[in-house]
């Protein structure tokens, strides 16, 4: 009898679990709960999302519930629904999400919602008139890291690409935001930062899934060391910094009972938000531009005529600056990053139901939703969808977003209008503010690239396939680098 309780406890404690297993009520959508208590579908989620959800939508139709790892989680797949779900906002909720997320992932207390409001107008500081010191600021600290680093010889040299993009990036996003060093020009130590931040970034998907840090081996470890470099003891020896940076650490000065640590960690959270995504983005951007020669030849003349339109011919041995407004003029480079982004962007837009409604989806539908759920949009689906876009998997078109000499806007789904296309960024109140910025960073990084070097890619490589571990987070990153060959280009006759 005793060799049996255990077995019957073992089959009670099922029993429970099965009677905890949700049932659809009247008015939802269909719902897939998976076999596994508490995981769901969480495993061939993250095995390969979107042919996840694809598979799903054929056999369910545009909007279905899945459980995945404790949360209930209803996918909009049609993107002419995604109008009614971002223009909901008392219902839907995006910051209870990174409210309760970011502070775990990032090691600092919440804040106050007085607090939070403050530093998220702080933001204003990256867009509009704002974004012009910024430009200039970036400009002058990419052709510092490049003269000093890559401009010394016209000899061929080899390196892996996604390393290339991030070492130069990160360091000149670094000094942009966050100023230079007091007595010098660069920080030291900024490879060993950026290898701490590698590794970090390489448990963010598990960090932001709820994982208890301390099961992550030196995870812990290693953020504390990076929340160090941000304390307020060392910003405040830096020159050069931006004003959204002293402007968030005024914030924190103000309250009183904000420990350093917490304002370090806060500000290390900004250096993952300003390189997070844009280190993959940018290496997508070169590597699609390096791999067609006649789109680099194409965007590099429209770089070299939009300077020339102001007078200024170019020499690889005069440092060149590139405004704002020149940048925006760059409509064949900006329609390259728009692609590289549709290729490798797989974020999940997501909000938090506040309470259990009826969320109407257009005017012949509704769906009833529960207090707790996430309403998520999967816009990849939307950007490797064949109806909107031709040949959208297999094919890079650098100039898919221009139409008659300027931005293309327009992009159809069953005969309509879609009003969002392409969202690498997010949307509504969850879009990324630092977008304008990111965007730009990349421009100046490509154009400085594609004027002062020739490169190739070297021979025998398959082309680099998306790591889907990162699904729902944003830009994907490759499952391997790329060699490629770089030299400094000779003057033109």
């Amino acid at each position: 009898m005793s060799a049996l309780l255990p077995l019957l406890f073992g089959l009670f404690g099922l029993l429970l679990l099965l009677l905890r297993i949700r049932k659809r009520r009247d008015g939802e959508p269909p719902l897939i709960n998976g076999w596994i208590p508490f995981i769901g579908k969480a495993l061939q989620f993250g095995k390969d999302a979107h042919k996840f959800l694809e598979e799903y939508k054929k056999k369910y139709g545009d909007v279905f519930t899945v459980h995945i790892a404790g949360k209930y989680m209803t996918f909009i797949m049609d993107p002419l629904l995604y109008p009614s779900i971002i223009r909901q906002g008392r219902q839907l909720d995006f910051h209870e999400f990174t409210g309760k997320v970011a502070p775990l992932t990032f090691g600092y207390k919440p804040v106050h919602s007085d607090l939070w409001e403050r530093i998220r107008r702080s933001f204003q500081l990256l867009q509009g008139d704002n974004l012009q010191p910024l430009t200039e600021s970036m400009m002058s600290n990419l052709i510092l890291v490049f003269r000093q680093d890559h401009l010394d010889h016209g000899l061929w040299r080899s390196s892996n690409m996604y390393d290339f993009c991030s070492s130069v990036m990160f360091e000149a996003t670094f000094l942009t935001i966050y100023g230079r060093p007091d007595a010098a020009q660069r920080h030291s130590g900024m490879e060993a930062l950026r290898k701490d931040f590698n590794k970090f970034d390489n448990m963010f998907p598990l960090l932001i899934a709820q994982v208890p840090i301390w099961l992550l081996g030196q995870t812990s470890a290693i953020r504390k060391k990076l929340i160090h470099h941000f304390l307020p003891q060392r910003l405040s020896r830096f020159s050069n910094t931006s004003e959204f940076i002293k402007m968030r650490a005024g914030l924190f000065d103000q309250e009183s009972s904000m420990k350093d640590a917490d304002k370090g960690a806060h500000h290390f959270a900004m250096l993952w938000a300003s390189v997070g995504n844009t280190l993959p983005a940018t290496f997508w951007a070169m590597y699609f531009l390096v791999s067609h020669p006649e789109a680099l030849q194409t965007v590099r003349q429209e770089i070299l005529d939009v300077l020339r339109d102001d007078g200024v011919e170019f020499s690889t041995d005069r440092d060149v600056e590139l405004s704002k407004e020149q940048l925006d003029k760059l409509i064949y480079l900006g329609s390259s990053i728009n692609e590289s982004l549709r290729l490798s962007s797989a974020s999940t837009n997501i909000r938090v139901v506040q309470e259990d409604f009826s969320l109407r989806l257009d005017a012949s539908r509704a769906i009833s939703v529960r207090k707790g759920d996430i309403i998520a949009l999967y816009p990849q689906s939307m950007h490797l969808d064949p109806e909107i876009y031709e040949d959208p998997q297999v094919k890079f078109r650098f100039d898919r977003f221009v139409q008659n000499g300027a931005e293309k806007t327009d992009f159809y789904k069953d005969g309509q209008k879609l009003r969002y296309y392409l969202m690498p960024f997010g949307s509504g109140s969850s879009m990324c503010p630092g977008r304008y910025f990111a965007v730009n960073e990349i421009k100046q990084f490509l154009s400085l690239l594609l004027l002062y070097f020739e490169m190739e890619l070297e021979e025998g490589q398959p082309r680099p396939a998306l790591d889907p571990s990162r699904a729902g987070l944003g830009i994907l990153l490759p499952s391997t680098d790329v060699r490629f060959r770089y030299r400094l280009r000779a003057n033109e006759a």
